[in-house]
């Protein structure tokens, strides 16, 4: 198997096809979603030029995602998003879009299983977007602390603790789970 320290080596040629050097089989844009999906590491190289185009193949993916089925990425979010292309805070972008769905990621695990044991999914839409919220109040402000002219006097106050946000999440679908289980009908 092909594998380089990223992971296997998939290799894209001029017409258009993407070969897997760890199976020695051609695979799709599908096929590697699956393996993202899957957390395997894979890096794509241009056959002609050996350059990376990892970054770009995983674009077209999200493309064809968001070009296929329920759009994951809100309309709003993608022009902010282009408005940062050529900004002078550009460079900070990633990092925090990186940081951003790290944590989501760390904690989905934990939201599953709070979602699971209650009915109410709409409370945890509710919170989820009022924690997206809190992390772009929270990139604005350090976007505005590292501008010049700006003193830290005059930022927002800090967002509040992320873990008493998730405890209060906890109480809030506990209580509710309470009150489901008080409306169902018992069954002997």
């Amino acid at each position: 198997m092909s594998r380089t320290r990223q992971g296997t080596v998939i290799r894209k040629y001029a017409n258009r096809r993407l070969y897997d050097t760890g199976t020695s089989s051609y695979v799709t844009l599908q096929d590697l979603a699956a393996m993202v999906r899957a957390n395997v590491d894979f890096v794509v190289i241009d056959a002609r030029s050996d350059a990376d185009i990892t970054h770009e193949v995983l674009t077209q993916i999200i493309l064809d995602e968001e070009t296929r089925g329920p759009h994951l990425l809100p309309v709003n979010f993608l022009r902010q998003l282009i408005r940062f292309y050529g900004d002078e805070l550009q460079a900070m972008v990633p990092a925090f879009l990186e940081y951003s769905i790290g944590q989501f990621a760390r904690e989905q695990g934990k939201m599953r299983g709070i979602a699971g044991e209650a009915l109410g999914a709409p409370a945890l839409s509710e919170k989820l977007g009022e924690q997206v919220r809190l992390n772009a109040e929270s990139f604005e402000r350090a976007v505005r602390a590292a501008l010049p002219g700006e003193s830290p006097d005059e930022q927002a106050p800090p967002v509040e603790n992320r873990t008493s946000d998730i405890d209060a999440l906890r109480d809030e679908l506990e209580a509710m789970r309470r009150r489901l289980d008080r409306l169902a009908p018992e069954t002997e």
